[in-house]
């Protein structure tokens, strides 16, 4: 975990020059320190990219924007949390692709993503891949894992950050599309779930790129391939799903901003452009890319038929999957 620590530490310490722009209710927000919740435990993805957005939002804006992590229930008690906390632009939530899946998994949740939060905007977009432990000395690639897992069915675990969370749809997925099975060991988060994996307790994984990217330089797993479009820039050699021939195969990990409804416009409007500026900056840039990850920054209007249509598309693989989780 030592790479995950240095990274994050170096991120929190940017120091870019601060930004200029419009500035929507200066002098009035913030005013005093700005808590962040991230709904999983300290480690894991969402940790990786959105700490260094709170780092220079907190140079920016003149406050300390505090990332406080509230794992459990795949990202849900965290959420839950954050939709009960005061609209007042003095507490935001930093949730994931996890809270767009949850809506359809869970049978009874506390909240509504669409009617209790306000949209922001999306910080980062990552694509999965899949690692394998280099105790498997017989899988070095896709087709190897793929004959692998056809002819023992069931033999080989997986892990993920929870039930229901990308990490866990997206192997269902894949189990659909190829008929195989596989044990599924849901963890408390990424951070967790990367302990085993790395001491080879856990098999495999459909991790997000943020996580195994440092994992992977080390020589620590075997990438066999990522779930995104095309190849990441930062590992060319990886190869997509759809060119080791999963035809149609498409799943990308993503972090976004929210703040509870009802919190003033002007903060939502600032809290966007400020962040939208942060990615653009060459320090982020550089991190993102090392972390095979896309910029967000769109405007709230966009990202809130984002999160419509993740939804819908989820909502289709919790049906086929027959996934159900009870809080």
């Amino acid at each position: 975990m030592m790479h995950r620590r240095s990274f994050l530490q170096g991120a929190a310490a940017l120091g870019a020059a601060a930004l200029s722009g419009r500035t929507v209710a200066q002098g009035t927000w913030p005013s005093k320190p700005v808590r962040v919740i991230n709904p999983f435990p300290a480690g894991g993805g969402t940790d990786a990219f959105l700490r260094p957005v709170a780092a220079r939002l907190s140079q920016v804006l003149g406050q300390q924007f505090t990332v406080e992590n509230l794992g459990g229930a795949g990202g849900t008690v965290g959420a839950a949390a954050a939709a009960k906390t005061p609209p007042d632009g003095y507490t935001l939530f930093c949730g994931a692709v996890h809270h767009t899946i949850a809506e359809s998994l869970y049978t009874k949740l506390p909240y509504s993503l669409e009617r209790d939060f306000v949209p922001i905007t999306v910080i980062a977009y990552i694509p999965n891949v899949v690692v394998v432990h280099p105790k498997y000395t017989n899988i070095n690639t896709f087709a190897d894992f793929l004959n692998y897992v056809k002819q023992n069915p069931g033999k080989m675990n997986f892990g993920t950050a929870g039930n229901g969370t990308s990490h866990h749809l997206t192997v269902e997925l894949f189990k659909q599309m190829t008929g195989t099975f596989m044990t599924h060991i849901p963890y408390r988060g990424a951070g967790p779930m990367m302990q085993d994996l790395l001491a080879g307790s856990v098999d495999f994984a459909f991790d997000g790129m943020g996580t195994s990217a440092a994992q992977i330089k080390g020589g620590k797993l075997k990438a066999l391939a990522v779930t995104s479009a095309k190849r990441v820039p930062a590992f060319p050699n990886i190869p997509t799903m759809e060119e080791v021939g999963i035809k149609g195969y498409q799943a990308t990990t993503w972090y976004a901003l929210w703040a509870p409804k009802g919190t003033p416009a002007d903060v939502v409007t600032r809290t966007q452009q400020e962040v939208a500026k942060i990615l653009q900056e060459p320090a982020i840039k550089e991190l993102w890319f090392n972390q095979g990850a896309d910029a967000g920054g769109q405007l709230p209007a966009e990202f809130a038929k984002f999160i419509s249509s993740e939804i819908e598309k989820w909502s289709k693989v919790v049906k086929a999957s027959g996934a159900k989780i009870d809080l």
